[in-house]
């Protein structure tokens, strides 16, 4: 009997109220060209739920969380807090952003924040189903390498990052305000001055 802590399997996609039947779709498909089916924990928010594994539309973050622990593979949407809570447990997701003219999100946020964390490390972008398959194969076959130490939070070394990110932009800002200046009054004509 699979107990909460230890489906093979997890995939979120978040409790936001759009629909993401997308994810759960692909999800499905790759479940159906299993010869045996490995144990899947579906978080299906408002979408669909799927036709196979366990499914839940919502459950409290830390029980989700000790579902992630217990994972070979974790799939979330390309959420920050899905992916920064699959983070937080050690495990690299794989993620698929939410798709704005799809009707899936409002924005494109998913999209960039998914890439920033794909460059960093901590997610695999994914974005169709064909490599969203092949990922899940290379996962369940060595999962151990899609597993890091855990992501800890650092308020502090994070606002020391941002304080000096203002500085930068604020020193270049005056810069290029500076530099703008030079340029138009070189173009104005100079009281007594003729050209």
């Amino acid at each position: 009997m699979t107990t909460e802590n230890s489906y093979k399997i997890v995939v979120s996609v978040g409790t936001d109220h759009h629909l993401f039947d997308r994810l759960i779709d692909w999800v499905d498909h790759w479940m159906e060209k299993q010869d045996e089916a490995p144990s899947c924990f579906v978080q299906h928010g408002a979408s669909r739920t799927p036709k196979y594994g366990t499914a839940k539309d919502r459950l409290p973050r830390e029980d989700l969380l000790d579902i992630y622990r217990g994972a070979e593979l974790v799939v979330v949407q390309g959420g920050p807090g899905s992916i920064l809570d699959a983070r937080e447990i050690g495990a690299v997701p794989l993620a698929v952003p939410r798709a704005p003219w799809l009707k899936e999100v409002v924005d494109g946020h998913q999209i960039e924040f998914t890439k920033v964390m794909a460059k960093h490390g901590n997610a695999h972008f994914v974005d169709n189903e064909d490599l969203l398959h092949q990922m899940m194969d290379r996962v369940l076959a060595n999962p151990e390498q899609y597993r890091t130490a855990p992501r800890v939070a650092d308020p502090q070394a994070a606002g020391f990052l941002l304080s000096g990110a203002i500085d930068t932009m604020h020193a270049e800002k005056s810069r290029g305000l500076r530099k703008i200046l030079r340029r138009t009054t070189q173009l104005l004509p100079v009281p007594g001055r003729h050209r």
